[in-house]
């Protein structure tokens, strides 16, 4: 395989792997929005409101923007931290950031751009004052840290953050009783509590738990990020389409749960739901998925991706301008 990692696949399978990615942030709550005529419905609207309320942490205000947004009107952006966590690593704040992805959403165009951000990506931490991986930030200091990066990174603001550990995967997985994959090759895998080979699965299409899910989203064994990536498209399609059956509407309480326990976000309800009406845009939602460019490398005998500077330049200047910014109206300060 050549050492050039372009993280890039068709334009069919990024057009399918972005609608289920947003929609898998905004299913739950859009659902309930249509069904709060009935008293089930607005029980549901309730408990999804209090869950947001008490996953709420703040994190200090971007000082790329001169004013708090409102993303009822104005273009903003969503980072989203998948967190690589358990109760027996107890990590807390101090767990690495297995996933990034960056979202802008340009309001008057109804338009999202989706950034995939390497874990490994070889980038500058304004909290050290140093250059390493990415995913070190979130041990440095938590959100905040991660969102400074990646504002570093992208040289535009981060307004909002999504941070899940993995336990929401699971349980929102065994909530839903499981989900239909097709396993591409027999494997074993350690679980969520770090024991190694505790997962054991065949090739085949195959109704899996959550903890099973879960060896297929992480494992690369067998194949490399790209295919996990693909792999990890085709679990976030199986959890939407069995959560968006009549079926599952029962399991709405214990999804929202399993979100709620295992998410924190500086996102109100009311805000969270000024999101809905991208994903009702239906054929008139204009969505791109970008990724960050570059090449294998090492780094105090570690191993890095060393983004591509010219092309890192190329999508901070399409994001600013997604999000109706110039570099002359963004501060400098970090």
């Amino acid at each position: 395989m050549s050492n050039q990692r372009l993280y890039r696949v068709t334009k069919r399978r990024r057009k399918r792997k972005r609608k289920k990615l947003v929609a898998w942030f905004l299913v739950p709550l859009l659902l309930l929005l249509t069904v709060t005529g009935t008293a089930y419905g607005a029980y549901l609207y309730n408990k999804a409101a209090a869950t947001i309320d008490n996953s709420y942490e703040s994190i200090a205000p971007s000082s790329k923007r001169e004013a708090k947004v409102d993303p009822g009107v104005d273009n903003t952006s969503i980072l989203f931290i998948g967190v690589d966590d358990s109760e027996k690593r107890d990590y807390k704040e101090s767990a690495r950031s297995d996933a990034l992805i960056l979202a802008t959403f340009n309001k008057k165009e109804k338009s999202i751009k989706l950034v995939s951000i390497p874990r490994d990506s070889y980038v500058y931490v304004p909290k050290k004052d140093r250059y390493t991986k990415i995913t070190h930030a979130h041990a440095y200091g938590g959100p905040q840290v991660t969102v400074d990066t990646v504002e570093h990174l992208l040289d535009i603001p981060v307004d909002y953050y999504v941070r899940m550990n993995f336990y929401a995967f699971i349980d929102v997985v065994d909530a839903l009783g499981g989900i239909e994959v097709d396993v591409p090759y027999e494997f074993k895998e350690q679980d969520s509590h770090d024991s190694a080979a505790a997962i054991h699965l065949k090739a085949g299409l195959q109704n899996l738990d959550g903890e099973e899910a879960l060896a297929l989203a992480r494992t690369r064994k067998k194949d490399s990020d790209l295919f996990r990536g693909q792999r990890q498209q085709e679990i976030l399609q199986a959890i939407v389409k069995k959560a968006t059956t009549v079926h599952a509407v029962t399991k709405y309480p214990d999804i929202i749960e399993a979100v709620g326990d295992n998410m924190k976000t500086n996102l109100t309800f009311a805000e969270m739901k000024a999101f809905i009406e991208y994903a009702t845009a239906g054929n008139n939602l204009s969505m791109e998925n970008l990724q960050l460019e570059g090449v294998d490398g090492r780094e105090d005998g570690a191993y890095v991706f060393k983004l591509d500077k010219d092309k890192l330049t190329d999508l901070k200047n399409g994001l600013k301008q997604h999000l109706g910014l110039t570099s002359t109206s963004l501060s400098d300060s970090r």
